[in-house]
C-alpha cells in the first residue's frame, strides 16, 4: 500500500487540480511514525498533526496476534493535533494503522492512512492475519497470513495453523513465496459458516534459530454471499446476493491505456473517504484527489471500486475513463442516495467483485486476495503439505 495515499486509479476527466492544491493535499496531515516504517521502538510516540485547519477524526488501531485494539487518544483543543491518552508505549511485534481526516485552512477535506510495525524480539517471527477476530465477512473471504520473516520450513508453519469450518468443508493452504500463506475452501464459503483459526505457532521453527510467538484461536462468521459482476465492455455492474439480482448499476472502468484487471477480486478494505494519488502506484502526476468517497479496496496494487464525483453524469454506463479502478456515480462528500453510497452501505469486507470483458490480463492470485482465480488443483498444489 502506498504511503497512506491508498490508491492510484481514478477517472481522468476534468480533475483540474493545480500544483498548489496537490502540494496542500500532500502536506495536509503529518503522521509519526512514518508510513511503512518497520522495527519501530516500543517507546516511540504516535502523533498526528495538521499545519492549519483542524483534525476531524483520528483512529489508531493495533493488530497484535490477530486481535485488533483501538489506541485511546484525543484531538487537542485547538484541533491541530492528536495525542495518545496518557503514557501509552507501543506493543512489540504489532502492526499499527492510523486513519485521519482533516479540514485544511481553506475548508478542503483530506484523508490519510498510514501503517507501521513495531520491533519483533530477536529470533522470533509473527504472522499478521486477516480477517479480524469476531468479524462478519463476505463469502469470498480468504484467510491470509503475512510473516515478518522468511519461512524456510513451510510445512511446519502450515501444519501449525488449522482452519476449521462449521458446517465442515475442506480448506487448503497455498504459499505465495516464503512470507505469505493463504487458506480457502474449494468454493466460496456457505453463508452462515462459522470459521475457527487455531494459530499454534509458539516455538515452531520457521528457519534455523527463528521461532514463533503466537498461540491463539480466532473466529469469524460468513454473512451473506454477495458477488458483483462488472462488465467492462458494457459499463455495467450486476450486484447479486445469494443468487438474487439486487441492482444493475452503470459504471466506468479503466481507460484503453490503463485498463481494469479481469478476474475475481475480494474487498479487503472499506473507506468512507480517502485520498488517491497517481504517484503512489507508478503513474506520473495525473491526479491527486484528497476526498474520494466510498472506496473499497480490491487489490494491493491499488485497484478500488469507489465513488466518482468529478466525471460527467453521462460517463457512467457509457465510457471507460479511469486509471484502472471501477467508478460509481457519487457526489463530493459522498451520499447514501448515490449508486456508490448504495453499494458501499450494502458491502462487507470479503465480498467478491468479478470483472469480465476487459482487455487486460487476469489479476494475479497474490494481488490482494485474488486466490479465487486459481483452480482447486492448482491451489492445493501450492500447499507445503500436499
Amino acid at each position: 500500500m502506498g504511503a497512506g495515499l491508498v490508491t492510484g486509479c481514478s477517472g481522468g476527466l476534468g480533475l483540474g487540480f493545480d500544483d498548489d492544491k496537490k502540494r496542500a493535499a500532500r502536506h495536509a496531515i503529518m503522521i509519526t511514525p512514518g508510513d511503512g516504517e518497520k522495527d519501530v521502538a516500543t517507546d516511540a510516540r504516535v502523533e498526528v498533526t495538521v499545519p492549519d485547519g483542524r483534525l476531524e477524526r483520528v483512529r489508531v488501531t493495533r493488530a497484535e496476534d490477530a486481535r485488533r485494539t483501538r489506541v485511546r487518544g484525543r484531538i487537542t483543543a485547538d484541533g491541530l493535533g492528536w495525542r495518545p491518552a496518557g503514557v501509552h508505549p507501543l506493543a512489540p511485534a504489532a502492526r499499527y494503522t492510523v486513519d485521519a481526516v482533516a479540514l485544511d485552512g481553506h475548508g478542503r477535506r483530506h484523508a490519510r492512512r498510514t501503517t507501521f510495525s513495531t520491533k519483533v524480539p530477536e529470533h522470533r517471527f509473527v504472522g499478521y492475519f486477516v480477517p479480524e477476530n469476531r468479524s462478519t465477512v463476505g463469502a469470498g473471504m480468504i484467510v491470509s497470513f503475512e510473516f515478518n520473516r522468511p519461512v524456510e520450513d513451510r510445512a511446519a508453519v502450515e501444519r501449525a495453523i488449522r482452519v476449521r469450518a462449521e458446517p465442515a468443508v475442506e480448506v487448503a493452504g497455498h504459499w505465495f513465496g516464503k512470507q505469505r500463506l493463504d487458506f480457502r475452501p474449494r468454493e466460496y464459503w456457505r453463508p452462515g459458516t462459522r470459521v475457527t483459526v487455531d494459530i499454534g505457532l509458539r516455538d515452531v521453527s520457521a528457519a534455523p534459530g527463528v521461532y514463533g510467538v503466537q498461540d491463539r484461536t480466532v473466529r469469524f462468521t460468513v454473512g451473506r454471499r454477495q458477488v458483483s459482476r462488472v462488465d467492462a465492455a458494457a459499463h455495467t455492474m450486476e450486484v447479486r446476493r445469494d443468487g438474487r439480482l439486487l441492482a444493475r448499476l452503470p459504471v466506468t472502468a479503466g481507460a484503453p491505456k490503463t485498463r481494469t484487471y479481469n478476474g475475481k477480486m475480494v474487498v479487503t478494505e472499506m473507506l468512507e473517504v480517502t485520498r488517491m494519488n497517481s504517484r503512489t502506484v507508478g503513474f506520473g502526476g495525473e491526479y491527486d484527489i484528497p476526498d474520494v468517497p466510498h472506496a473499497l479496496r480490491l487489490t494491493t496494487s491499488g485497484t478500488f471500486l469507489h465513488g466518482n464525483y468529478w466525471a460527467s453524469y453521462g460517463t457512467f454506463g457509457e465510457a471507460n475513463v479511469s486509471h484502472g479502478c471501477i467508478g460509481l456515480r457519487d457526489v463530493q462528500g459522498g451520499s447514501s442516495r448515490t449508486p456508490a453510497g448504495w453499494f458501499f452501505d450494502r458491502s462487507l469486507v470479503g465480498d467478491v467483485v468479478e470483472v469480465v470483458n476487459s482487455r487486460d490480463r487476469t489479476v494475479a492470485p497474490d494481488n490482494g486476495l485474488g486466490g479465487w482465480n486459481l483452480g482447486w488443483a492448482d491451489w492445493k498444489a501450492g500447499s507445503a503439505l500436499s
